[in-house]
């Protein structure tokens, strides 16, 4: 699915089930707690911190891509609202970060080094 898409299915999506949009200050609070969840299971999935016991076997890999598509759906909802092509904004960001990183990422020593 190309980013264009998503940002349709998204608002067609909001406008017949979801009844309208959440308005832009409810919707960045809301994306702030999905990025929290993302965070936490990304802690105790990949860092140091353990699950409670009944918590672990009850969350699987498929619960952190369920999060990410939260994240990934309340942007799309946020881009929506504020008239933002994803698409658009992303290649400008990565023409941004080559342009102003490319040489800073080649000479830094700690990416060279996999400890």
């Amino acid at each position: 699915m190309k980013i264009a898409e998503a940002q349709k299915i998204v608002d067609e999506w909001i406008n017949s089930v979801g009844i309208r949009y959440y308005n832009e200050l409810t919707n960045t609070a809301i994306l702030t707690e999905e990025v929290g969840e993302v965070a936490r299971l990304m802690a105790r999935m990949y860092g140091e911190q353990s699950f409670k016991t009944k918590e672990a076997e009850a969350t699987a890999p498929q619960d952190l891509a369920d999060e990410m598509a939260d994240v990934l759906f309340v942007l799309i909802c946020l881009a929506n609202q504020t008239g933002i092509d994803l698409s658009e904004a992303l290649i400008k960001n990565l023409e941004k970060k080559t342009k102003r990183d490319r040489d800073r990422h080649a000479n830094n020593e700690k990416l060279r080094n996999e400890d």
